[in-house]
């Protein structure tokens, strides 16, 4: 019996045991923590193709709208792939919008200038007067000269309100003088057929621009070069006159500008590959209605060139 216990091991928190217990070497290594054979882990659930993922708001994704950054369009879009003009004419509302108050302003320019052409022309005393006092009608071509150009070359003061309406509409008095100041050395029966042709030519032509698939806007480079032309043409008909070439040069003027407002009617209802800025409803109306003014001076050169007075 004694011997047996004695025989037994001792305890492992036994510190006699501890400095009597023979001392070995430690292992190599360390014994893995870890399994050392093959784990098999859960397979991910493959997800079916019509799966659409929910499209929540940021208030229960927990993203704030306000803090996601704005991208960049360069980055979005490449500029390889980017058009070179975007219409500004995406809402249709807009659109129509944009086209009722510039055909409205244009509408109530042609009023105060053509009723300003027949006082000159059927009115004696007045017509007398004009012709008399000619240094006005050169302060009104330069008074027009000067605000013009600001309102088609300065984007700021054809845009801000209501200084681009008082612009617009000092531009209308002085162009309505000196074009009735022109039709007073006319016949009444040539300014008469010279308005009627003026009013059914525009109107087919802004008919024709809305409905044609024809895009004119691209034709800014060809109007340009006839312009040219026609400017040298009337400066050597200066010098060799005669009334069949003033008949000749009324006809060509007439054309271009029917051109032109073909081209500007549809820069305005903006359908082609140009087309305007809804904020500059003044400078529509302002090309617009110079164009309409000069079928009419023109269409008054041929009436003036054939007549025999």
């Amino acid at each position: 019996m004694t011997d047996i216990e004695s025989q037994k091991p001792a305890p492992e928190n036994d510190p006699s045991h501890a400095a009597t217990a023979p001392m070995y070497a430690p292992p190599p290594y360390m014994p893995p923590p870890y399994p050392t054979g093959p784990v098999m882990y859960p397979q991910p659930v493959p997800v079916p193709v019509s799966f659409i993922p929910p499209n929540l708001p940021p208030e229960e994704t927990g993203i704030s709208k306000a803090e996601e950054p704005n991208p960049d369009p360069a980055a979005v879009f490449p500029p390889e792939e980017c058009p070179m003009f975007v219409s500004s004419f995406e809402d249709d509302t807009v659109r129509k919008a944009f086209i009722r108050k510039v055909f409205s302003v244009v509408t109530i320019q042609l009023l105060a200038t053509f009723t300003v052409v027949c006082v000159f022309t059927f009115s004696n005393t007045v017509k007398a007067a004009v012709q008399s006092n000619i240094w006005v009608y050169l302060s009104s071509y330069i008074i027009f000269a000067v605000v013009g150009t600001c309102l088609a070359v300065f984007s700021t003061f054809s845009r801000t309100h209501p200084w681009n309406l008082l612009g617009l509409s000092v531009v209308t008095l002085s162009l309505s003088y000196m074009v009735g100041t022109i039709a007073s050395y006319h016949n009444t029966s040539a300014v008469i057929i010279a308005l009627g042709s003026t009013l059914v030519i525009s109107f087919t032509i802004i008919i024709f621009s809305a409905q044609t698939r024809l895009d004119f806007t691209v034709c800014n480079g060809i109007l340009l070069i006839l312009s040219v032309d026609l400017l040298m043409f009337g400066f050597f008909s200066i010098f060799f006159y005669s009334s069949v070439l003033q008949i000749v040069y009324g006809c060509l003027g007439a054309l271009l500008y029917a051109l032109f407002l073909a081209v500007d009617c549809q820069l305005v209802m903006g359908r082609q590959t140009y087309s305007l800025n809804p904020e500059e409803y003044v400078y529509a109306a302002l090309i617009i209605y110079l164009d309409i003014i000069m079928i009419f001076l023109y269409i008054l050169m041929i009436l003036g060139g054939s007549s025999k007075n």
